[in-house]
């Protein structure tokens, strides 16, 4: 018996640290090569690690939150036939660690096939503590010796090919839910916490039905980590940082929506089923030439605006782990078709955790809504360093004046924010009356300036 030494390689371009979103394993547990081991995030960029060996886990060093630096010990396996190699001492706090790693050696490199992007889901405790090394075992003679295993690079499993979340996974584990008995109802039959819900509902219902009326004192701690945590940095700077203000304008949608009901009852059997959003896609397209300022996206570091050509709108998407904008390259360039195809399929593969960096970064603009969830008004926070953008409400159906008489039109407002360094407030208003007259008069949208 021996032990191997699992240390972190470079998950990124260039990455000098990682956070630890969720351990898979525990230690005493033995994993077979390529298991999944341990999630950890740089950016936005979830990468699922594999044991690099099969064998026993001694110890781990981390807990999901703590940074650990490239190249450092992150996990310890006791394997057969390998010699013995000393355990690495229990880690210094992760920031301390972090921080004589990289002045003494820098971020180490390892080749790697590039990962693939997964969307974090929650954390699972490892719940342990580095166990004593283990005694060491004689060696055999040589003519008796064993070949030492060729541990094979980490590599990043396919996250698309997951059953489960880390979160469901732990959660299951927690319970003693066998997932391989469990049919999954999520995308490309992934297990959900309603499908694990739904194996415990004999004796959830008749808890509920024995405390019904019970007092709760109960409080839940939740460590931010992960995805929510990048979220709320993100967030924060946001606000900090941008002088948002906002403008809310409704439109009538009526002819609009008679025209997205005609063309998905008579499109080709090959193209996709029109929503909304490729209309106000084509509409901001259509007015931001006019309004240059709003395409743009500000360092304010550097003191310098980018205005762009190109219109790269981003689509806020909300999954079961939080809120992802992927971006639609180039809508300049695409007809409404071409653009509820390209946001169908990004919205599948944020939520299928396969999207790639790329594919999450770059946005001049973006666009946000909640469907049928979106109410009357809303101040979205824009999407730094981006200086504007552009929320969806509810569509609803009510009373308005039309040629002096009362009738039923589909309303809709349009809740947007704007930074108010780079964007005048008659500049917004401007802007938004266009796009809504573009709206009202779909007509428009088809109409080469």
């Amino acid at each position: 018996m021996g032990q191997f030494v699992f240390k972190l390689p470079d998950v990124g371009e260039g990455t000098a640290e990682a956070e630890i979103v969720a351990w898979h394993v525990r230690v005493g547990d033995v994993v077979k090569e390529d298991a999944p081991l341990v999630d950890v995030m740089t950016d936005k960029a979830t990468v699922e690690m594999t044991a690099p060996v099969a064998g026993r886990i001694v110890t781990l060093h981390g807990e999901p939150g703590d940074m650990a630096p490239v190249g450092s010990a992150i996990a310890v396996f006791e394997v057969d036939g390998a010699d013995e190699a000393p355990a690495p001492p229990p880690p210094p706090p992760p920031q301390q660690q972090a921080k004589s790693e990289l002045q003494s050696s820098g971020a180490a490199s390892v080749s790697e096939p590039k990962p693939r992007i997964k969307v974090p889901a929650g954390a699972m405790p490892p719940g342990s503590q580095p166990t004593p090394k283990p005694a060491p075992t004689p060696q055999p003679p040589p003519s008796q010796a064993v070949a030492r295993p060729e541990p094979r690079e980490p590599t990043v499993r396919e996250i698309g090919q997951a059953q489960a979340s880390p979160a469901v996974r732990a959660r299951a584990q927690k319970l003693g839910i066998d997932l391989a008995q469990i049919r999954g109802t999520g995308p490309d039959g992934r297990i959900t916490h309603d499908d694990l819900d739904a194996v415990l509902v004999p004796s959830a219902g008749a808890r509920r039905a024995s405390t019904a009326l019970a007092e709760r004192n109960g409080i839940e701690p939740v460590k931010v980590i992960g995805l929510r945590r990048k979220i709320a940095e993100k967030m924060q700077d946001a606000k900090r940082r941008i002088p948002h203000f906002a403008y809310v304008e409704e439109c009538d949608l009526t002819e609009l929506e008679e025209l997205r009901a005609h063309l998905n009852a008579t499109k080709r059997s090959d193209q996709p089923k029109l929503t909304l959003l490729p209309f106000l896609m084509r509409a901001l397209v259509l007015a931001l030439p006019d309004f240059p300022q709003i395409n743009a996206r500000f360092d304010d570091e550097q003191g310098v605006v980018y205005r762009h050509e190109n219109v790269d709108i981003g689509i806020a998407t909300q999954t079961d782990n939080g809120l992802v904008v992927p971006v639609v390259r180039h809508a300049e360039a695409r007809d409404v078709w071409d653009c509820a195809a390209e946001v169908s399929r990004l919205a599948a593969a944020v939520r299928s955790n396969t999207a790639s960096k790329e594919e999450l970064s770059g946005s001049t603009i973006t666009i946000t809504s909640l469907g049928a969830l979106g109410g009357i008004v809303t101040t979205p926070v824009i999407n730094h360093p981006e200086v504007a953008i552009i929320g969806v409400n509810k569509l609803v159906e009510r009373p308005a004046v039309k040629s002096g008489q009362i009738v039923v039109r589909k309303m809709m407002n349009l809740s947007s924010s704007f930074d108010h360094r780079v964007v005048d407030g008659y500049d917004a208003a401007a802007f938004i009356q266009r796009v809504k007259g573009m709206l009202e008069h779909p007509a428009a949208l088809f109409i080469e300036r």
